[in-house]
């Protein structure tokens, strides 16, 4: 769904409810530190071994520790709680201490429950920047000019500039600000978060695990996947105009 810059000026209310999403997301966070903390009781040295020590800890009850630091850690690194998230993805999928000694099986696994965990956890962003947006000191921001052009910029592809921003590692995602500002519907939101994060997840996942010693490679890999979408974004874009189609009627992005 696309949305109109001009929402920006007179925004109405938003229908998100920010007491059921925090229940929803407190309930995720308990179903995780409960059983980590049931487990970390049987790990004789500290939970920072799992992630340091290579072939320590091989069972399956200590590889869903990982996992579940890893999901839980990841679900609270938000605007609001700036935490970095690329150390920790390197620290379960680095080959020797990974969650499994196949490639593939410890990609998805990283990427499914990072995608999952973040994208609560953006989830969190947006109903708190919806929550601020509803004061009006804060509204103001709305009508701006500065407000108007990026409102005119995000709404011509959102879902893709949600997805693209979400793979790029940047300390402040100000394209999760906009989709707040200007309304954009949840659950696109939520779907375009995941599916970047998942592809960002995967790729710093399988640069690991085949070069440990490289990991500056990582970044560049996320931005040349990144620069690959765009760029084939605006040749498909192009391609639809020159045949008369046009890409702004599209769903959603």
């Amino acid at each position: 769904m696309n949305v109109r810059p001009d929402a920006a000026i007179s925004a109405p209310p938003d229908a998100l409810s920010l007491r059921r999403w925090f229940l929803l997301y407190g309930a995720y966070l308990l179903a995780l530190a409960v059983p980590a903390g049931l487990l970390l009781r049987d790990v004789p040295s500290g939970w920072k071994d799992l992630f340091v020590h290579p072939g320590q800890y091989t069972l399956p009850a200590q590889q869903a520790l990982k996992l579940l630091i890893f999901g839980l850690y990841l679900s609270v690194c938000t605007t609001f709680v700036p935490l970095p998230t690329s150390w920790l993805v390197s620290g379960v999928a680095t080959a020797n201490v990974a969650l499994s000694p196949n490639i593939l099986v410890t990609t998805l696994l990283v990427a499914t429950v990072g995608a999952v965990s973040s994208t609560l956890a953006n989830g969190s962003d947006f109903h708190l920047f919806s929550w601020l947006l509803r004061h009006h000191r804060v509204a103001k921001v709305r009508q701006t000019a500065l407000s108007r052009r990026a409102g005119e910029w995000f709404a011509r592809r959102p879902f893709w500039l949600l997805v693209v921003f979400n793979i790029i590692p940047i300390p402040v995602d100000v394209v999760r600000m906009l989709a707040a500002m200007h309304q954009y519907p949840f659950r696109p939101f939520l779907a375009a978060n995941f599916v970047g994060r998942f592809i960002r997840y995967a790729v710093i996942a399988v640069v690991t695990f085949e070069l440990r010693d490289k990991g500056w490679i990582a970044p560049l890999a996320l931005l040349g996947v990144a620069a690959v979408l765009g760029i084939s974004k605006v040749a498909r874009t192009l391609l639809e105009r020159r045949g008369g189609g046009d890409p702004g009627d599209t769903a959603i992005g």
